[in-house]
């Protein structure tokens, strides 16, 4: 089962993401990831087309089947998939837990102004 805490440890295909560009804030893409390589993920978006997104200079929002969203810099994913899923990352897994942290606050604070 995928869960924040080990999502760089499995694959991305099939799951939910959004993207944005670091450098082009501009850039939203939400679709479902159907490939992934060293330095791309390739997702379909709306009426089936592909687009491929370099992993560097891009931040992903993967919703989990759970629901749950997690924001990770794509710098720290430039690596193949394969590898990817074999290592352990403690970095990435902090990150995660920053991401799921700011979600949860966010919610707070918004039930707490009402």
């Amino acid at each position: 089962m995928i869960t924040v805490n080990n999502l760089v440890h499995h694959e991305f295909i099939g799951l939910s993401v959004s993207v944005t560009s670091v450098s082009n804030e501009s850039l939203r893409l939400k679709g479902t990831v159907i490939d992934e390589t060293k330095n791309t993920i390739k997702i379909e978006v709306d009426d089936n087309v592909e687009k491929i997104i370099p992993k560097k200079g891009s931040i992903f929002v993967f919703e989990l089947p759970t629901g749950e969203k997690v924001e990770i810099n794509g710098n720290i994913l430039s690596i193949r998939p394969e590898d990817r899923i074999k290592k352990r990352f403690k970095k990435i897994r902090e990150k995660i837990w920053e991401a799921t942290f700011r979600q949860y606050e966010t919610i707070l604070l918004m039930m707490i102004l009402g």
